[in-house]
Parts: C-alpha cells; structure tokens; sequence
C-alpha cells in the first residue's frame, strides 16, 4: 500500500501537541515532583499539578475563556504563572505573558493590540494596571494575585484569583479534537531595545520544538531539577529552562520571584538545583558572590546563559568560579536560541555565541546599502568580513500579531533578519558585534561596541560598559563609554592605558572620554540598551560630565 501522507499528517498534526505531551507525563510521573516553591512551600507532583491546572482551565472557561481567546498575565514567577501556561492550552485559547516591569502605556498598548478575554495581574503591579486601563476604550475581566492591600490601589470589578479557581464547578469542556500543532499557544512581547513591544506568535509544534531543543543540548532528563533566574515571561525565561522544557521531559522546576544571588546559591545543594539558567548579569552577580562566599555546587550539572553573548572574559570567570559546565544561547524572541556555546567548546571559542544549534540553520550575510541580502549571500568565513545574523528554525514564531509590514521586514524566504552584526569562522563559530543601529562611525571608520565593551571589560577594575557614539564636528562621532567600576578608584587614563595596551584594539575605536555610573540601561533579558545612552550622551557632554583621559 502506498505510503499515505494525508493520514501521518492528520495524525501528527492532532495528536502531538505540547498540552498532550504533558498528559503523557501526568501518567508517567503521576507522584513524582514538578514543582516546588522553596518560599512558599508549596510542591505539587505531576498528578497534582494537572489537577490543579484542569480547575484553573474550568474557570477561565466560566468566564468565556474559549479556542483562540487570549489570556493576558502579568506575573512574577510562580505557580499561577505555571498554571496559566499549562490551562490556556488545555483549553485551546492563547496565552500572554508580559513583563511585570512595563509602564502603563506599553500595558495599554498591549491590551489594545492583543484584545484579552481575561487579564490575570499581582497585585504589586496594580497601579500601573490601574493606569492602564484608563487608556483603553475597553476592559477585559480582571483576576488578581496575592493578598489585597490597603495602598488604594485595589481596582474595582476585580476578582481574586485564587477564589476564582477554588469556585470552578462543573465539567471541564473536552478538548478541542481540531486543534492542531499550528493553533497559537503563546504570544510573546519582545522586550527589544527599540520601539512598543511587538506580539510573537507561536504556536504548539514550536512549544515542543522549543522543549526538544533545550531536552537536547543541556540535555535535560526527568531527573533534574532546575532554577532559571530569569523572569519567565520572556523566551529565555518560559523556555530555557523554565517550565516548557522542564514539564515536557518530565522534570521538576523551582520559581524565583526576585532575583538573589545568595538565595540562589544556596538552593542548590538545599533543593537539589542540577540547572541554573539566567542572562549574563545574574552570572555576574553569582560569581561575584561565590568568591564572597563560597557554597557547594556540588548539584549543579550545568548553568546556562541567554539573552546575550557571553563575552571571553565572563566565560572564562563563571569556569572557574561556579562551573567548568558553562553554556551559552544566543538568539531572539522571534526565533528562541539559534546557536548553542558548549563547554566543550571552551576555552577556545570564549568569546563567540558558539554555532548553530542541532536543528537550525545561522548564516551571515552581507550587507548592502539599496538592498537586503539573500540568505546565500554569505560574508567569508574568516572572522573578519562583517554581515548580519539571519537564522532559520523550527522554533520559530514566523509572524508578528497585527503587524504584517513587520513581517515583510523581518521574515525573508522563511530566514529572520536580527540586525545584529557579526563575523564567523571557518567551523561557523559566530562572534556577535553588535545591532546595525548601534554602529558608530568615526572618521569614515566602523566601531562596533561589542568589541570594545570586551576590551574594556577585560580590565580587572571595570565590572561593565556600554560604548556609544558622540556627535563630533571632526570625526562625524567619537567613541566615548559608560562604566561601571568594580574599584572605586578607577580612572579614564587608566582605562586610556589599558586600550593603549590592548593589540587587538585599533586607534581609531578606543574611547576619547569616560563617564562613570552606577547602574547601565538594560532589558530584562541583560541585553544593553545603547540608544538610551547614546541619546544622554550628548547632554552629558554638554554639562561636563564626562573625563577625557589626558591623550590625543
């Protein structure tokens, strides 16, 4: 009999989804841990996660939750953040985590764009939900988290969260038998480092290819336990890691609602941590308390970096500080992680965001002035021959949420285009420069910041930098940074010496002038924000506020 792809296609579509393969861990692992709250205390098996889950899912589905409604959530890490992830797709409809940190317009903007049946908050974010809501013509049925507070901040017409779940009564509506691996599950926010948050769209097949990729390259197992630091609304915090993996495999995760380098530490030979995930500076603040005070990471089996590139220095630093077992995912919103940097890769490669990872396609290609590139137009493969980061994968939202213009921008020829500029290597080792828009050009010349944020961050006294351009009469811009010290006494000429130094650095990209600071602008993927500092850059040189080394 012929082969009957119709049939495979129909079968696959419908039976493998993400929401199914967590019904196969229920029964597998019905009493072993999924979850556990070292604050709160609270630890569910899978039998009681899914109980849990299928009562959140029938009160949703009471207030008109239904297939393709979405669920907006904006939550700390925890268990109402676990349950929304796993109820919305139990009943088909879609759900929106957003970042707790967002001013009320980006909320408003998002409330408009994303159109939410119910709109689950903490109670610590609700005066910005409350400003929120002013802006917009509509608003959804509000459910709130945590204990009322006598701040007035309480909004009217809004539900506790937790009484809403205990009071679902009924059946649970069935699930949906024509849903597909292409139904939307999930829309993402970009954090990005311009412009309104933009929706990703992504639906069940990239959840499981999300799942399998990360199953893959750690590898993670049913045995491990793991802690990602960072907020999970984000890519790399829902999936990386987080419970998307962690669920489908079978595992168990431990949330972490603010970020404490030394709580953390400790956990792991308290709980059992085999994995820590977070971006780059919560690696920063991890090591600079390990040599404070060292705890036994005896556990850990890994840590994993993500949201930025890991630079030489850093890399090499966490080695001997935390673990030889050191990895780092680089990538977007849009497409998760696309090139994966293995401690096996170390030291070698340190400085590189590694190669494309096991099920993806990374390429560099060319940049023109009148034109995009086609994605066989590729840079040389010597580590030299600047181009753009263009990546293909399965794990990819192809599609922005109401933006098809956008789409046309980013997506090409089933490729996306990140704007982040980069060299490669014979092996397809990738070293990230930077965004396109973060380029400075002085004297007709180039300057990447990256490469000399790395510099500057080799130097034992600076702890980070951001590089930016200033406008110069002369130059067209300057080079000039932004320092966090580690030593208080730290100086421009120092750091003039020390670029002086540095054989790699040309002249021409050293920075003329220094401020110190206390605190740079970042994402809460650890990203750098330089357009912010580029904007301040020159009403702080207006006011003085920069030091010139004392060199021409």
């Amino acid at each position: 009999m012929a082969y009957d792809a119709g049939r495979f296609r129909n079968y696959f579509e419908h039976e493998f989804t993400y929401e199914a393969g967590f019904r196969r861990n229920v029964r597998r692992y019905r009493d072993r841990p999924a979850f556990f709250d070292p604050v709160t205390g609270v630890e569910l098996n899978y039998g009681a996660l899914a109980a849990e889950v299928d009562r959140t899912a029938l009160a949703l589905a009471e207030r008109g939750v239904g297939k393709g409604d979405r669920v907006l959530y904006q939550l700390f890490n925890g268990l109402e953040f676990v349950l929304l992830y796993l109820a919305t797709q139990r009943i088909g409809a879609v759900g929106v985590p957003i970042n707790f940190r967002l001013a009320p317009g980006e909320i408003a903007h998002i409330l408009r764009d994303s159109e939410p049946v119910v709109f689950v908050y903490d109670r610590e974010v609700s005066v910005n939900v409350s400003r929120a809501l002013k802006q917009v013509d509509s608003a959804p049925l509000l459910l709130a988290v945590g204990e009322p507070k006598d701040d007035g901040a309480e909004l009217t017409e809004v539900e506790d969260f937790a009484h809403a779940r205990a009071a679902a009564q009924g059946n649970l509506p069935d699930y949906d038998p024509s849903s597909t691996v292409y139904d939307e599950t999930t829309r993402l926010y970009t954090s990005g480092t311009t412009g309104m948050p933009k929706g990703v769209s992504l639906p069940s097949l990239v959840e499981v290819m999300s799942a399998h990729d990360v199953i893959m390259h750690f590898p993670l197992t049913p045995y491990d336990r793991t802690l990602n630091m960072t907020p999970w609304f984000h890519r790399g915090g829902l999936y990386s890691g987080g419970p998307n993996p962690v669920f489908y495999v079978g595992g168990s995760v431990v949330p972490m609602r603010a970020f404490n380098p030394g709580t953390a530490l400790d956990w792991v030979a308290e709980h059992g941590i085999t994995f820590l995930i977070g971006a780059p500076t919560t690696l920063e603040m991890l090591a600079d308390e390990q040599e404070r005070s060292p705890r036994d990471l005896g556990p850990l089996r890994g840590i994993v970096t993500m949201g930025a590139p890991l630079d030489k220095a850093a890399a090499l630093r966490y080695q001997r500080t935390l673990t030889p077992r050191i990895f780092n995912g680089y990538g977007t919103t849009e497409t998760f992680w696309n090139t994966f940097l293995r401690p096996e890769d170390l030291p070698e490669h340190a400085g590189t965001a590694g190669r494309a990872s096991t099920d993806d396609d990374v390429a560099v290609v060319r940049i023109f002035p009148d034109r995009r590139a086609r994605p066989d137009e590729h840079v040389a493969h010597d580590n030299t021959e600047q181009g753009e980061v263009i990546m293909r994968s399965a794990k990819s939202g192809f599609s922005y949420a109401n933006l098809p213009g956008i789409n046309e921008e980013k997506f090409y020829d089933g490729w996306f285009y990140t704007g982040d500029l980069a060299v490669w290597d014979e092996s397809e080792f990738v070293t990230i420069l930077g965004r396109k828009d973060d380029m400075i050009i002085s004297g007709g010349e180039n300057v990447h910041p990256v490469q000399v944020e790395e510099v500057l961050a080799a130097h034992p006294g600076v702890k980070d930098a951001v590089v930016v351009g200033l406008p110069d009469e002369r130059w067209g811009q300057k080079v000039v940074a932004y320092v966090v010290r580690r030593d208080g006494e730290l100086t421009a000429r120092q750091l003039e010496e020390w670029c002086v130094g540095d054989d790699g650095l040309a002249n021409y990209k050293r920075p003329r002038a220094y401020r110190f600071i206390d605190d740079l602008p970042m994402t809460a993927t650890g990203k750098k924000i330089h357009y912010v500092l580029a904007k301040q850059a020159e009403e702080d040189h207006a006011g003085g506020l920069f030091e010139e080394p004392g060199r021409d």
